[in-house]
């Protein structure tokens, strides 16, 4: 398998366009329709990934409750400095009331807890999992900062945070010169595209990478759920699991028998398809995915070979995609002459 690798914002740091997604390790609680793979699976499922070219293990310490880490941990053993390991903070990880946020306290005592479970001295990328509106982010930052000099962390970036939440912490770095988001992980999909709006510019702009989270939407635009079909017994959406919302079911499935159809053609399934159309749009540095069995990553990661045309591009840009917001579409109108790459992004498609 060939596999690309991108430069992960401004950073030397190269990725590959694939991570392997461990929401699956452990799969206690909430986590529990993602999966519940245990070391000997984990280590079955690195050494796919590994095979593939994927250098990038993403995790966070709130996937089960920190077993997620400890799970990697132990299945990575001697082999941790072959591969980047992204982690997360920010969600509850007690009942206490400084056990969640984006203060100085909790993001210390989270990054000591995860570098303990993970059994490492390091992180390569460390993002704050959620954004965070009552705590300033000076203290966030500075306290970033401080892990990324005293060696405990590489790089840090940011998940889930709105545009301009992410430039007004951007722009705390620059003026106060301290470590800048080095990437921003989002929810991208053909379900959903809110991202492009806003987002995809902005990290364009600014230089951020984006990592995609649930490219697949769940296993919503992986093929097995068609309309008027059954799904498998165990799918995930026939659960209480929520993400993404779907506002509009008949434009889903008009995106996913396209994605079948498209992948008819090339004799790949949907979630190549799928997850193919996602890797070549702007700005995306890498796809997180994640997979319950041995066969559904292998496929997954197929898509890194998988490259669609354009007439394919735009039939799939056109059935799953919304109409410009203002003051985007005033823009289109009035300012085409002078819009940059990044403005281009969402627009160019609608001149």
């Amino acid at each position: 398998m060939t596999m690309q690798y991108r430069q992960l914002g401004r950073t030397g740091l190269r990725v590959s366009t694939f991570t392997l997604g461990t929401m699956g390790f452990g799969g206690t609680g909430w986590a529990l329709p993602v999966g519940k793979i245990d070391v000997a699976g984990a280590r079955e499922q690195l050494a796919i990934a590994r095979d593939a070219g994927v250098n990038l293990i993403d995790t966070a310490d709130v996937y089960s409750a920190g077993l997620s880490e400890e799970i990697l941990g132990e299945a990575l053993g001697d082999s941790r400095d072959d591969v980047l390991i992204a982690t997360k903070v920010r969600m509850p990880m007690g009942d206490g009331p400084n056990d969640a946020g984006l203060s100085r306290h909790h993001i210390i005592r989270g990054a000591e807890a995860s570098l303990r479970r993970l059994g490492t001295d390091y992180i390569d990328l460390f993002q704050v999992h959620e954004w965070d509106g009552q705590t300033p982010l000076e203290e966030t930052l500075t306290a970033l900062d401080d892990l990324v000099r005293s060696g405990k962390v590489r790089y840090i970036g940011c998940s889930n945070y709105a545009a301009w939440q992410m430039v007004k912490a951007l722009g705390v770095s620059d003026a106060r010169q301290l470590e800048r988001f080095a990437s921003t992980q989002v929810f991208y999909s053909l379900v959903n595209r809110d991202i492009e709006a806003e987002i995809v510019p902005a990290s364009l702009d600014q230089g951020v990478g984006i990592l995609v989270w649930s490219p697949l939407a769940g296993g919503l635009v992986s093929g097995k759920y068609r309309r008027g079909v059954q799904a498998p017994e165990g799918s995930r959406h026939l659960s209480e699991w929520s993400e993404p919302p779907i506002h509009d079911e008949d434009k889903l499935y008009d995106t996913i028998e396209l994605a079948i159809k498209i992948g008819e053609s090339h004799g790949v399934s949907a979630a190549q398809v799928s997850l193919a159309y996602i890797a070549q749009k702007p700005g995306v540095t890498s796809l997180i995915v994640g997979a319950r069995t041995p066969e559904q990553l292998r496929d997954n990661l197929a898509a890194a070979e998988l490259e669609l045309t354009a007439d394919e591009v735009k039939a799939l840009d056109d059935v799953s995609g919304e109409p410009l917001r203002y003051p985007f579409w005033h823009q289109r109108n009035t300012s085409s002459d002078r819009l940059s790459a990044a403005d281009l992004t969402q627009i160019a498609r609608h001149l």
